[in-house]
């Protein structure tokens, strides 16, 4: 089950990221740059979505429609995972929006899954995870095994902003059968577990807590 991913390379993109990275970027403009990524991000990471054949009626006369042949599920990886919620949510209204909740263990890097509020059955629906960072990779890893528990069909699809190599090898070691869509492919993980160059921390920088 490979690992595959999809490097969006795409001039507003880079744009964003520029501003989200510098460090003297103020919370409100990091939140919105963010969600400039997201909204790119997700538009690129949907393309694939089922979609059945119909027709529409328009003022003038009848037109071929067509329409999303399942509602997906959106999933945000607490707390950073809020930075796309919006974009997604204006590209796909109607949508589920499901939450998982994971801290990072300080000392020992790992993930230990707080919140957990899914619907009772995936099975059939495109889930697609948004986490604006991918680094070591272990609470990604936690999510999708959350989400494996509840049916969810394969691959699933996971949108970040930045990704570190270790966290996609990890992935791949685990033999996930996901989809990977990223701005940005950085060097590596520093000894506090931190993408390097990266942004930050994402959380703190959406939501002021921190530097």
């Amino acid at each position: 089950m490979p690992v595959t991913v999809t490097l969006v390379d795409h001039p507003l993109v880079a744009d964003a990221l520029a501003r989200i990275r510098d460090r003297d970027t103020p919370n409100p403009m990091f939140r919105t740059n963010l969600e400039r990524i997201g909204t790119l991000l997700l538009a690129e990471a949907t393309k694939s979505l089922p979609t059945v054949e119909g027709t529409v009626e328009t003022p003038i006369t009848t037109a071929p429609a067509r329409r999303l042949a399942v509602q997906p599920v959106i999933v945000p990886v607490l707390r950073a995972g809020l930075g796309f919620v919006h974009a997604a949510q204006e590209l796909m209204p109607i949508a589920d929006v499901g939450f998982i909740g994971i801290a990072r263990d300080e000392e020992t890097f790992e993930p230990k899954p707080y919140v957990n509020r899914l619907p009772e059955s995936l099975a059939g629906r495109p889930v697609i995870v948004i986490d604006p960072m991918l680094a070591t990779g272990g609470s990604l890893v936690a999510t999708i095994a959350l989400l494996t528990e509840r049916g969810a069909p394969t691959p699933i699809t996971v949108v970040c902003a930045l990704a570190a190599p270790e966290g996609i090898q990890r992935l791949s070691d685990e033999g996930l059968d996901l989809h990977v869509f990223t701005g940005a492919i950085d060097d590596h993980l520093n000894e506090h577990a931190y993408i390097v160059p990266g942004l930050g921390d994402a959380g703190d920088r959406q939501f002021g807590t921190g530097v």
